[in-house]
């Protein structure tokens, strides 16, 4: 799709298109149905699941895990650990309440929920689990259980 922006409606200053240059060509047909076919699997409401951005790095003593939250507060953000192992991130961007004198021009940040699971690795310390938010950002730190110290038992050799 070419970056040259058209008017659907000259009257109408916020409405931009994409010019297509290569609209009509048979190969283009079958790359915009399966395109339609994607974005229809997931319904407008879930999808800022796809646009939660999570960062996990680990260091020497935790795992930490960021993501990307912004405009919510911390009580519309669930932090969880399933079935032992899974850490699960989600939450829920309400839409704002419509008055019947406003005019949306444009409606572009999304709404809805958002979830986003992490198998742990075996020594994450699940019971230890902490999270914190600030300025949109949201930080889980699971701690890291230290080497397991193998136990040396001497045996004696009879004989």
């Amino acid at each position: 799709m070419s970056l040259i922006p058209r008017r659907s409606n000259v009257f109408d200053p916020f409405s931009l298109d994409l010019w297509d240059p290569f609209e009509g060509w048979p190969f283009n047909n079958n790359l915009r149905s399966l395109s339609d076919q994607i974005r229809s699997t997931f319904p407008a409401e879930t999808s800022s699941i796809l646009q939660t951005r999570v960062d996990w790095k680990e260091t020497p003593n935790s795992h930490v895990f960021k993501a990307d939250v912004p405009g919510l507060k911390k009580e519309e953000v669930k932090v969880e650990v399933e079935d032992g192992r899974i850490l699960q991130i989600s939450g829920q961007r309400s839409r704002e309440t419509e008055e019947k004198t406003d005019t949306w021009h444009r409606v572009e940040r999304s709404q809805g929920g958002f979830m986003r699971r992490f198998r742990l690795p075996e020594d994450a310390k699940v019971d230890e689990v902490k999270a914190a938010m600030e300025n949109g950002v949201l930080t889980v730190t699971v701690p890291k259980e230290g080497p397991k110290k193998s136990d040396v038992k001497s045996i004696q050799i009879s004989g």
